[in-house]
């Protein structure tokens, strides 16, 4: 018999440093002027294109944030570098990447009402890993103390949904009593920092999750009666970034080696592509769009979800039936529809209904659909 899985525990890593829209422009614009000044004379000549500057006005228009948390912000403001600066640790040492996990996680363990000795399985799902091998979840799951298997997995920013499902699945099918789905997310280290169009998207930040069989569950926590997930190949987000550059015969661009978009063309082809998935997906379920108290969105772009939602409810949601924390988080990829709920899920009352949504690279849109209990 197949077991009703719920979830009963998040957490939420938040690193020390902020950086604020006008601290950004500020750095960006002096690497702007010292950019063209280097290059004034290819400028004159029609060889190079003049460099834009940005602003927080542009910045907040295209996006509705307003800051971002980053594990280093020294070297992100330094002009000369726009990149953190995160040490080499030794072999020995905990990464830095398993190390946010674990504080997310250590969060989510305890509102849950458990311990190590509780779960069976962990799933490292984010954006980018620190290694290829060995598995960032296998060290999280022994800096926790935790015995059974772990795995990574990646699907860009649908990571958290779709490793809710992969957990709920081990939950549902006897595989594991309990599974703890982790979300590092260190962005600052894949976005280019010196590129206007994209400069200002991305924060760091980790989030956890505790899913696990209802019978068992010790807090009440939320019921999933409904996950689903899609996926449609478009290379409009991107990331090329690989053990196989080294092998190229000039290690080909260089900035098609980190965040790469298509901003115009990922909005007008993933905004109703979410509203039709979530659509689709409640509808399976006997429940229409009006009957949800709360949508946790991606946390990419304000007007996506003011869209999306608009799509879902024939109106512009208001902040209480989707919230924002991208205005103060940015965007945290996989994280960022789990720190909405981590934050905006306590005044939910028994019997209430959610949906967690996650969509970007792939394109990929996941959606799990929650009942308070």
């Amino acid at each position: 018999m197949n077991q009703t899985a719920v979830i009963t525990g998040t957490g939420l890593y938040t690193p020390p440093h902020v950086i604020s829209n006008e601290e950004l422009v500020a750095s960006f614009n002096t690497y702007v002027q010292r950019w063209n000044a280097a290059n004034a004379a290819a400028i004159a000549a029609g060889t190079l294109e003049a460099k834009q500057e940005s602003s927080v006005e542009f910045i907040e228009k295209a996006s509705g944030i307003k800051q971002r948390y980053v594990l280093d912000r020294e070297g992100v403001l330094d002009p000369e570098r726009m990149a953190p600066r995160l040490p080499a640790r030794s072999n020995d040492e905990l990464s830095i990447m398993a190390e946010i996990a674990v504080a997310a996680a250590r969060e989510a363990l305890e509102r849950a009402g458990r311990s190590a000795a509780d779960i069976d399985g962990v799933i490292c799902a984010a954006s980018n890993m620190q290694r290829a091998y060995p598995a960032m979840a296998i060290e999280i799951q022994q800096a926790l103390g935790i015995q059974g298997w772990a795995f990574d997995m990646n699907v860009a920013c649908s990571s958290a949904t779709f490793g809710i499902e992969t957990a709920a699945n081990a939950v549902r099918t006897g595989q594991a009593r309990a599974v703890l789905m982790v979300n590092p997310e260190i962005c600052s280290a894949h976005l280019e920092w010196r590129d206007r169009d994209c400069h200002f998207i991305f924060g760091d930040v980790a989030t956890a999750a505790v899913i696990e069989r209802a019978d068992l569950a010790v807090t009440p926590g939320f019921e999933i009666l409904g996950t689903r997930l899609a996926t449609l190949f478009s290379n409009n987000i991107r990331n090329n970034a690989g053990f196989l550059n080294r092998c190229e015969d000039r290690w080909g661009d260089l900035r098609d080696k980190l965040f790469m978009q298509e901003g115009r063309k990922v909005f007008k082809e993933v905004c109703p592509m979410v509203a039709e998935h979530i659509a689709a997906h409640l509808a399976s379920l006997d429940l229409a769009p009006t009957a949800v108290r709360r949508y946790w969105l991606h946390q990419a772009n304000l007007a996506m979800n003011l869209l999306i939602g608009k799509r879902l409810l024939d109106r512009e949601p208001t902040l209480e039936e989707a919230p924002v924390i991208l205005d103060r988080y940015a965007n945290t990829s996989s994280a960022g529809s789990i720190i909405a709920f981590h934050l905006h899920r306590d005044d939910m009352a028994a019997g209430e209904l959610g949906v967690i949504s996650s969509f970007g690279a792939g394109y990929s849109v996941g959606s799990v659909v929650l009942r308070r209990r």
